[in-house]
Protein backbone atom coordinates (compact mmCIF):
# COMPACT_ATOMS: atom_id res chain seq x y z
CA UNK A 1 0.00 0.00 0.00
CA UNK A 2 2.84 2.41 0.85
CA UNK A 3 4.52 1.76 -2.51
CA UNK A 4 1.27 2.49 -4.31
CA UNK A 5 0.91 5.81 -2.45
CA UNK A 6 4.49 6.83 -3.36
CA UNK A 7 3.86 5.83 -6.97
CA UNK A 8 0.82 8.13 -7.19
CA UNK A 9 2.72 10.91 -5.44
CA UNK A 10 5.53 10.51 -7.98
CA UNK A 11 3.06 10.60 -10.90
CA UNK A 12 1.42 13.72 -9.47
CA UNK A 13 4.76 15.49 -9.07
CA UNK A 14 5.78 14.44 -12.57
CA UNK A 15 2.53 15.91 -13.91
CA UNK A 16 3.08 19.16 -12.01
CA UNK A 17 6.60 19.50 -13.36
CA UNK A 18 5.17 19.47 -16.89
CA UNK A 19 2.71 22.31 -16.14
CA UNK A 20 4.72 25.11 -17.68
CA UNK A 21 2.56 25.76 -20.70
CA UNK A 22 0.19 28.48 -21.81
CA UNK A 23 -3.61 28.35 -21.43
CA UNK A 24 -5.33 27.31 -24.63
CA UNK A 25 -5.98 30.23 -26.98
CA UNK A 26 -3.63 32.61 -25.18
CA UNK A 27 -0.37 33.89 -26.64
CA UNK A 28 2.50 35.42 -24.65
CA UNK A 29 3.81 38.81 -25.73
CA UNK A 30 6.63 39.06 -28.24
CA UNK A 31 9.37 41.66 -28.33
CA UNK A 32 9.96 41.02 -24.62
CA UNK A 33 13.10 42.60 -23.13
CA UNK A 34 14.08 40.88 -19.90
CA UNK A 35 16.42 43.70 -18.82
CA UNK A 36 13.46 46.09 -18.71
CA UNK A 37 11.39 43.58 -16.72
CA UNK A 38 13.96 43.24 -13.93
CA UNK A 39 13.31 44.90 -10.59
CA UNK A 40 10.38 45.12 -8.24
CA UNK A 41 6.74 44.55 -9.17
CA UNK A 42 3.74 44.92 -6.84
CA UNK A 43 0.86 42.50 -6.98
CA UNK A 44 -2.31 44.46 -7.69
CA UNK A 45 -4.71 41.53 -8.09
CA UNK A 46 -4.67 37.74 -8.30
CA UNK A 47 -6.87 34.71 -8.45
CA UNK A 48 -6.84 32.83 -5.15
CA UNK A 49 -4.50 29.87 -4.66
CA UNK A 50 -3.13 28.20 -1.54
CA UNK A 51 0.46 29.44 -1.74
CA UNK A 52 -0.58 33.13 -1.48
CA UNK A 53 -3.69 32.75 0.64
CA UNK A 54 -3.85 35.34 3.42
CA UNK A 55 -1.00 37.43 2.02
CA UNK A 56 -1.12 41.20 1.66
CA UNK A 57 1.55 43.68 0.52
CA UNK A 58 2.75 41.14 -2.04
CA UNK A 59 5.66 41.95 -4.31
CA UNK A 60 7.99 40.10 -6.67
CA UNK A 61 11.53 41.09 -7.47
CA UNK A 62 13.30 39.78 -10.57
CA UNK A 63 17.06 39.79 -11.09
CA UNK A 64 19.52 38.03 -13.39
CA UNK A 65 21.38 35.01 -12.10
CA UNK A 66 24.94 34.20 -13.11
CA UNK A 67 23.70 31.22 -15.15
CA UNK A 68 21.38 33.39 -17.29
CA UNK A 69 18.17 32.38 -15.54
CA UNK A 70 16.15 34.79 -13.41
CA UNK A 71 16.04 34.94 -9.64
CA UNK A 72 12.51 35.51 -8.36
CA UNK A 73 11.96 36.75 -4.83
CA UNK A 74 8.32 36.86 -3.78
CA UNK A 75 7.43 38.60 -0.54
CA UNK A 76 4.14 39.09 1.27
CA UNK A 77 2.71 39.90 4.68
CA UNK A 78 0.99 36.89 6.26
CA UNK A 79 -2.02 38.34 8.07
CA UNK A 80 -2.57 35.33 10.33
CA UNK A 81 1.08 35.10 11.45
CA UNK A 82 1.54 38.90 11.44
CA UNK A 83 4.90 38.69 9.68
CA UNK A 84 6.45 38.93 6.23
CA UNK A 85 7.26 35.74 4.36
CA UNK A 86 9.57 35.25 1.39
CA UNK A 87 9.98 32.58 -1.24
CA UNK A 88 12.91 32.47 -3.64
CA UNK A 89 12.55 30.82 -7.01
CA UNK A 90 14.07 30.50 -10.44
CA UNK A 91 12.56 31.40 -13.80
CA UNK A 92 13.69 30.12 -17.20
CA UNK A 93 12.54 30.99 -20.68
CA UNK A 94 10.50 28.26 -22.31
CA UNK A 95 11.60 29.29 -25.80
CA UNK A 96 13.18 32.40 -27.19
CA UNK A 97 14.09 35.16 -24.69
CA UNK A 98 12.12 37.76 -26.65
CA UNK A 99 8.85 35.91 -25.93
CA UNK A 100 7.22 36.47 -22.54
CA UNK A 101 6.81 32.77 -21.79
CA UNK A 102 8.74 31.46 -18.81
CA UNK A 103 8.54 28.65 -16.34
CA UNK A 104 9.05 29.33 -12.65
CA UNK A 105 10.00 27.00 -9.82
CA UNK A 106 9.96 27.51 -6.08
CA UNK A 107 10.13 23.76 -5.39
CA UNK A 108 13.19 22.16 -6.98
CA UNK A 109 12.56 20.57 -10.36
CA UNK A 110 8.83 21.41 -10.46
CA UNK A 111 7.91 24.32 -12.72
CA UNK A 112 4.73 26.24 -13.39
CA UNK A 113 3.86 28.48 -16.32
CA UNK A 114 4.51 32.23 -16.19
CA UNK A 115 3.03 33.79 -19.30
CA UNK A 116 3.08 37.52 -19.90
CA UNK A 117 -0.01 38.16 -22.00
CA UNK A 118 -0.10 41.95 -21.83
CA UNK A 119 2.77 44.28 -21.07
CA UNK A 120 2.80 48.05 -20.94
CA UNK A 121 5.29 49.41 -23.54
CA UNK A 122 7.01 51.27 -20.68
CA UNK A 123 7.09 48.14 -18.50
CA UNK A 124 4.91 49.73 -15.81
CA UNK A 125 2.12 47.12 -15.60
CA UNK A 126 1.59 43.57 -16.77
CA UNK A 127 -0.99 40.78 -16.99
CA UNK A 128 0.44 37.34 -16.20
CA UNK A 129 -1.20 33.91 -16.44
CA UNK A 130 -0.12 30.52 -15.25
CA UNK A 131 -0.36 27.31 -17.23
CA UNK A 132 -4.17 27.38 -17.08
CA UNK A 133 -7.00 29.78 -16.30
CA UNK A 134 -6.78 29.14 -12.55
CA UNK A 135 -3.75 31.43 -12.25
CA UNK A 136 -3.78 35.14 -13.01
CA UNK A 137 -1.89 38.16 -11.72
CA UNK A 138 -1.96 41.88 -12.39
CA UNK A 139 1.38 43.45 -11.45
CA UNK A 140 2.61 47.03 -11.49
CA UNK A 141 5.74 48.97 -10.65
CA UNK A 142 3.83 50.87 -7.96
CA UNK A 143 1.56 49.56 -5.16
CA UNK A 144 -1.49 51.20 -6.75
CA UNK A 145 -2.52 51.19 -10.37
CA UNK A 146 -4.50 53.90 -12.10
CA UNK A 147 -8.19 52.84 -12.00
CA UNK A 148 -8.68 53.02 -15.78
CA UNK A 149 -5.59 50.87 -16.44
CA UNK A 150 -6.63 48.36 -13.79
CA UNK A 151 -10.13 48.11 -15.28
CA UNK A 152 -8.73 47.62 -18.77
CA UNK A 153 -6.50 44.76 -17.56
CA UNK A 154 -9.44 43.14 -15.74
CA UNK A 155 -11.53 43.39 -18.91
CA UNK A 156 -8.71 41.86 -20.96
CA UNK A 157 -8.48 38.97 -18.49
CA UNK A 158 -12.25 38.50 -18.66
CA UNK A 159 -12.13 38.43 -22.48
CA UNK A 160 -9.49 35.68 -22.21
CA UNK A 161 -11.84 33.54 -20.13
CA UNK A 162 -10.60 34.22 -16.59
CA UNK A 163 -13.01 34.39 -13.63
CA UNK A 164 -12.37 38.06 -12.94
CA UNK A 165 -15.28 38.18 -10.49
CA UNK A 166 -13.06 36.09 -8.20
CA UNK A 167 -10.04 38.40 -8.29
CA UNK A 168 -8.48 39.35 -4.98
CA UNK A 169 -7.29 42.97 -4.95
CA UNK A 170 -4.18 43.09 -2.80
CA UNK A 171 -3.88 45.53 0.11
CA UNK A 172 -0.61 47.48 0.26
Amino acid sequence: MLMKRWFYLFLGLLFLSACAGTPEGIQPVTGFQVERYLGKWYEIARLDHPFERGLEQVSAEYSLRDDGDLRVLNRGFNTSKQKFEEAEGRAKFVGQPDVGQLKVSFFGPFYGGYNIVELDPNYQHVLVTGNDRDYLWILARTPQLEAAVQQRLVEKAKSLGFATDQLIFVKH
